[in-house]
């Protein structure tokens, strides 16, 4: 039975990866909404069962999630059983465990194993209730199911905490305290994992799932014909035994499968490589106003994010993401698709595998594998689906898309769509045989299909969702039929996805249509024509503006409140420097009133409308505006009470009528319901925010750069769904709400605001927050709760040195309690003098242009500190240096001269030397050239090549604004795998630096001995050479 089971497991295509049942009230907004959030940056896809209404049965839509689903997690906490819901769910999950082999893991989060084995205590009481009024029949069904789901051995929670309340009370435990902080059980060993946090404990069921989904082949790319032969070939070219690194090619024209055999080989070949990514349509991914560098720099932070999955990373300057295989580790493997040979020879990647179109018979089955959902036409089609065949020119994008429109269809539809193929002239316009495609759509999917064309291609699914709601369109079952059409697909970040070919013709498509059925305007002219005679179709629903090439714009009175039907008014400029583009508006203009999308690059008036009506807006992007507030009129903050008392439309317009009869202010209570986005940033004129306390769905608030802006409304304190806010230097911002206990926000920035009188009593949930110095000692004692917070920056004046303030001289002792952080970095603090002791979870700490630092306190032997990078501060003392130096594997500092244990030296960046058994450490002196010596402003990277071989080791010689010579270090340890490196046999290391404003002056290298490679973090209080250091010391002086 087992057997049969996972052998049925391993044939099903699955729809989602996890099915989680849970009981809402007691996790949705807490744990699990950081489980899928963590499921998200792992590409793992979850069922979501938001909208489906529950009642007393299990609703069709779950029951077909949880079958669907390869692994199902069952969330088991307090309140669990006393929905019968969820007992249901359980009963389906073990089903399904037991007749396909689905994979279940069990979480006890607050309750107590026995309890829910036995149906005891708290969690039986609940148990109990639920089963009043129960047949016993169902009773027995349910005990049942909770005994089999606590024998599943999964994570328990409760443990975590008792052990990490004795840690606490304990801390002679120090030593067992990774081993005792959680208790994780593995479904096939009974083994203990060392976790030191909820958040950590959250990353390793995100892995263990990956894992599992991993150990199981995907099945998505099964059926595809001859995708197994273009695999073979390429894994012959990437020669995944070659220890070097290869950079090898897939070309041929648009729409012949290049992305798919790239997509087919990252699913397959993932699990051997420490870290991947997939970066897909990047033309597609970023604005085309981004000259070569400005695209290269939003290329490169989108790779790291990816690769390291990190939020916030900025990069100041690389040559590409992939100028030279010296910049990957030994074994990696670049692949790159493109339409152009001449690009791949350009960056001198020889090994290149053309696509070929199919032959005929390979083109028949790609065909019927669409049409007919095999690899062989029906009876009575066969010449119908040769016939098709040809007319699509065998491009497999092409067949796939016919192939799509035609299943169902009979021999009579057959020909229709024949004789419209037939009636294209030239065969090989795909474009043409794609829009064959597009209109066997009803007009309801033909109206989705051109706004994710226009506005939404690589948007959130979600978000996209949000915007369609409340309209005629029918956007779910849209999306399901362009799926299913193969006109789009969703990513695994949840984004709609649509080919540039397929998104190329339905530009062309909204471009031909006839004026007076226009639903789309994207013509500048046309738009011109609109606007400034007021002449707009009341049926258009969307307007994408660029005004590149347009001098001037003068928007006539009431053109767009003519526009009845608008909901997406998108204006921007794809080409910066390209004519001198300005766009007038009249002071008594109004927009419709059901705009969804309002995105307007650089909006020129310093409000919106006074008659301005959100109350459809879903995103709000109003980027480098010259606003001075949202909205004119006062904008109180009305109590909700009276809202729902006046919540008859009737009565909310009257009460404005009287009021402006009256003499009074006209004005709107601003309701926004729907707001889920809304960017502001750059607005350096924006001085006021209204009131948004009825945003109660808003998700992210971008106000960087607001800098006239001097207080935050209290009520955004109140907005329970906001994950993101970014308040970096709005350099005048005041006020701020004291209470921000939100249980959503995960990332917060305060980066700047050095005007700020209290700070913001923040959720325990934060992951990440960036903050100015002088915030330190306002931050509340509930800062040693955020167990979860991961990354702290703080930043001083140097950051923005027209800032006048004093700065902070220490940090406080608290942050020792932080006992989640692993990253500390301090940016621009010029008085600070010393650092405290700082938590024992602490991977990376980063003292940037803090040019007073002298002191720090020595870390602990068990320390996790790996990485110490302190550029730019030129006055360390000597028992400084010597912790940076000797207790880290990665270091960058100021200094000339490479401490005496480096006992290899030579001038230049290569020396010979024996490695010894255990390892060995590297220091370089690297300094800027003379036409650079003011500063370098980008992030400067040396690889590690031994032997000629490059390794994957970095030597990072600065983080920004390097100044002068500076020291840096790291650590490379042999393992089994460096069995080719001779410990007696002399090996030569060089230093390869990949830009050109650097030099390296001089390298060293420490042999580690037993002794060495395990004492090497420990503090050696034996001064060094008087001569060295006090020559160090007067050169940092000068």
């Amino acid at each position: 039975m087992a057997s049969s089971s996972s052998s049925s497991s391993s044939l099903r295509n699955w729809a989602y990866h996890v099915f989680t049942s849970f009981h809402g009230e007691d996790v949705r907004k807490t744990f699990l909404s950081h489980l899928r959030k963590q499921f998200n940056c792992n590409g793992i896809t979850m069922f979501d069962d938001q909208g489906i209404k529950r009642g007393q049965s299990i609703a069709p839509e779950l029951t077909q999630g949880i079958r669907d689903s390869r692994i199902s997690i069952i969330l088991l906490s307090k309140n669990y059983a006393s929905s019968s819901w969820c007992l249901d769910e359980l009963l389906e999950i073990l089903k399904c465990k037991e007749d396909i082999g689905q994979i279940v893991i069990t979480v006890f989060y607050g309750v107590d194993t026995s309890d829910v084995r036995k149906q005891t205590g708290v969690f039986g009481i609940a148990f109990n209730k639920t089963c009043a009024g129960k047949t016993e029949e169902e009773r027995t069904r349910w005990s049942k199911a909770l005994t089999d789901a606590a024998n599943i051995a999964g994570v328990d929670f409760k443990n975590w905490f008792v052990f990490n309340y004795l840690w606490f009370f304990f801390p002679t435990w120090k030593l067992k305290r990774k081993r005792a902080n959680k208790v994780f059980y593995d479904e096939y060993e009974e083994e203990l994992y060392a976790v030191n946090s909820e958040a950590e404990m959250i990353e390793k069921i995100a892995n263990d799932v990956s894992n599992q989904l991993n150990a199981t082949p995907s099945r998505d790319f099964d059926g595809m014909v001859g995708l197994e032969a273009h695999l073979r070939e390429m894994e012959s070219l990437l020669d995944l035994d070659y220890v070097g690194v290869q950079m090898v090619g897939i070309s041929g024209p648009a729409g012949i499968g290049k992305s798919t055999i790239a997509r087919a080989l990252h699913s397959r070949l993932s699990n051997r490589f420490q870290f991947t990514c997939f970066e897909d349509n990047l033309w597609e991914s970023f604005p085309i106003g981004f000259d070569e560098y400005g695209l290269k720099l939003r290329l490169q932070e989108n790779f790291l994010k990816k690769i390291l999955n990190l939020s916030g990373v900025r990069i100041t300057h690389l040559e590409a993401l992939a100028n030279e295989t010296t910049w990957f580790g030994p074994g990696s493997r670049i692949i790159v698709t493109t339409e152009n040979n001449e690009l791949l020879r350009q960056h001198g990647i020889n090994n290149t595998y053309h696509v070929v179109f199919p032959s005929d018979e390979k083109a028949l089955k790609i065909l019927c594998r669409y049409a007919f959902r095999q690899s062989y036409p029906h009876n009575g089609f066969k010449k119908l689906a040769l016939r098709v065949t040809k007319l699509c020119g065998n491009l497999p994008l092409g067949l796939r898309v016919v192939g799509s429109s035609l299943r169902g269809k009979n021999e009579e539809e057959w020909e229709e769509v024949i004789h419209r193929l037939d009636n294209i002239l030239d065969h090989q316009d795909i474009e043409e045989v794609l829009r064959v495609g597009y209109k066997s759509l009803h007009e309801n999917e033909q109206s989705i299909f051109l706004h994710i064309v226009v506005f939404f291609n690589y948007k959130d699914s979600n978000l996209v969702k949000a915007m369609f709601a409340g309209n005629n369109l029918d956007i779910k079952h849209g999306l399901k039929i362009l799926l299913n059409r193969s006109l789009i697909y969703i990513s695994n970040d949840g984004e709609i996805v649509m080919h540039k070919l397929l998104q190329q013709m339905g530009r062309k498509v909204v471009q031909r249509e006839e004026p007076w059925k226009l639903r789309i305007l994207v013509n500048a002219q046309e738009i011109c024509d609109v606007l400034e005679r007021a002449k707009g179709n009341r049926e258009v629903s969307g307007i994408s503006f660029d005004t590149s090439g347009i001098n001037e714009v003068f928007i006539k009175k009431g053109a767009l409140q003519k526009l009845h039907n608008l909901q997406f008014l998108r204006v921007y400029k794809s080409k910066i420097n390209d004519g001198n583009d300005v766009v007038y508006i009249p002071k008594e203009m109004e927009f419709p009133s059901f705009l969804k999308l309002l995105d307007w690059e650089a909006y020129p008036s310093k409000s919106l409308p006074a008659k301005f009506n959100p109350n459809d807006l879903v995103e709000l992007n109003l980027q480098n505006s010259k606003l001075k507030r949202l909205w004119e009129g006062p904008q109180p903050c009305i109590p909700q009470q009276f809202l729902i008392y006046l919540a008859c439309v009737a009565m909310y317009y009257l009460i404005n009528v009287l009021m402006f009869f009256f003499g009074c202010v006209c004005f709107y209570i601003q309701h926004l319901p729907n707001l889920k986005k809304m960017n502001l940033r750059w607005s350096y004129d924006l001085k006021q925010l209204p009131d948004l306390s009825n945003a109660t769905n808003l998700e992210s608030l971008d106000l960087h750069r607001c800098e006239s802006l001097v207080e935050v409304p209290s009520c955004i304190g109140n907005l329970h769904k906001v994950e993101q806010l970014d308040m970096g230097f709005c350099i005048n911002l005041q006020v701020v709400p004291t209470l921000f206990n939100l249980a959503s926000l995960d990332y917060v920035v305060l980066e700047g605001c050095s005007q700020l009188k209290n700070f913001l009593d923040i959720s325990t949930n934060i992951r990440a927050l960036a903050i100015a110095d002088t915030m330190l000692e306002e931050l509340p004692k509930l800062i040693r709760l955020w167990y979860r917070l991961r990354f702290l920056s703080i930043y001083g004046s140097v950051r923005d040195p027209h800032v006048g303030r004093a700065d902070i001289e220490k940090i406080p002792d608290w942050i020792k309690d932080l006992h989640g952080l692993i990253s500390l970095q301090i940016f621009g603090c010029p008085k600070l003098r010393s650092l405290p002791e700082l938590p024992g979870s602490l991977e990376t700490l980063i003292a940037n242009t803090c040019e007073s630092l002298e002191t720090l306190v020595s870390f602990p032997t068990d320390s996790q500190l790996v990485e110490l990078y302190f550029p730019n501060c030129f006055k360390l003392g000597q028992e400084a240096r010597k912790v940076i130096t000797q207790q880290s594997s990665t270091a960058c500092l100021p200094g000339r001269t490479i401490p005496a244990e480096f006992h290899h030296r030579a001038i230049g960046n290569s020396l010979t030397f024996r490695p010894g058994s255990f390892g060995f450490r590297i220091c370089v002196v690297v300094s800027p050239k003379p036409e650079m010596e003011e500063h370098i402003t980008h992030y400067s990277m040396s690889r590690i090549c031994i032997n000629g071989v490059p390794t994957d080791q970095l030597i990072l010689t600065g983080l920004c604004e390097i100044q002068g010579e500076h020291l840096c270090i790291t650590q490379i340890d042999l393992s089994d795998e460096d069995r080719w490196l001779e410990p007696e046999k002399e090996i030569l290391l060089e230093i390869i630096t990949t830009h050109q404003e650097v030099d390296i002056i001089e390298c060293g290298v420490q042999i580690l001995t037993d002794e060495t490679y395990i004492t090497i973090r420990s503090y050696d209080s034996r001064p060094e050479q008087a001569s060295e250091d006090d020559d160090e010391i007067s050169l940092m002086e000068q």
